[in-house]
């Protein structure tokens, strides 16, 4: 798999942020893996490219991407997962950006346990915002974390299984593959 590099300008005389980037094969496709110096900042599907590249373009006024193996070893901790240490993932630093609101989101469905799922309902009103599942819903479509950050866990308030940026059939195997009844 080619490594998810995309040479960026840097801007004339001011300074550009370097950004390390991986991509590691898996069964579920190629996942790609953008660090900064401490912290993973973005996770995504290889078929994902241009969404990864927009969210990018979008956090990082000028950026430039490095490749590097395994940085800060998210891709041995990720390759930990996926092979059955389903709490591999659990001490991962990570810097998803995003308002006030969306880290409140986003810190919420880290603490939803492996093999459980939450409605958006549950997420919502465990952050105090029991009125709050359509934001709940748009905040989990903006994480920049997939997988690290678990909005696989997140189902509709009938038990159906909702979007997905990796697609369902992703979604189905990561709950799966925790051992969520779906």
């Amino acid at each position: 798999m080619r490594p998810f590099v995309q040479p960026l300008v840097e801007a004339e005389g001011a300074p550009a942020i370097e950004l390390r980037t991986d991509t590691i094969d898996s069964e579920i496709g190629p996942i790609v893996i953008v660090t900064d110096a401490r912290a993973l900042c973005a996770l995504d599907f290889g078929d994902c490219e241009e969404r990864m590249k927009d969210l990018l373009a979008r956090r990082f006024e000028d950026l430039v991407l490095r490749h590097e193996a395994n940085p800060l070893g998210v891709g041995e901790k990720l390759r930990a997962y996926l092979d059955g240490d389903l709490h591999a993932l659990d001490d991962i630093a990570v810097n998803p950006g995003g308002t006030e609101f969306q880290q409140t989101v986003w810190s919420a469905l880290r603490k939803i346990p492996v093999g459980a799922t939450r409605t958006y309902g549950q997420v919502a009103a465990s952050i105090g915002r029991p009125t709050g599942s359509r934001a709940v819903g748009l905040a989990n479509g903006r994480n920049p974390v997939a997988i690290v950050i678990p909005c696989h866990r997140v189902i509709g308030g009938n038990a159906a299984l909702t979007g997905y940026a990796g697609g369902l059939p992703r979604k189905q195997w990561l709950l799966r593959h925790e051992g969520a009844l779906i």
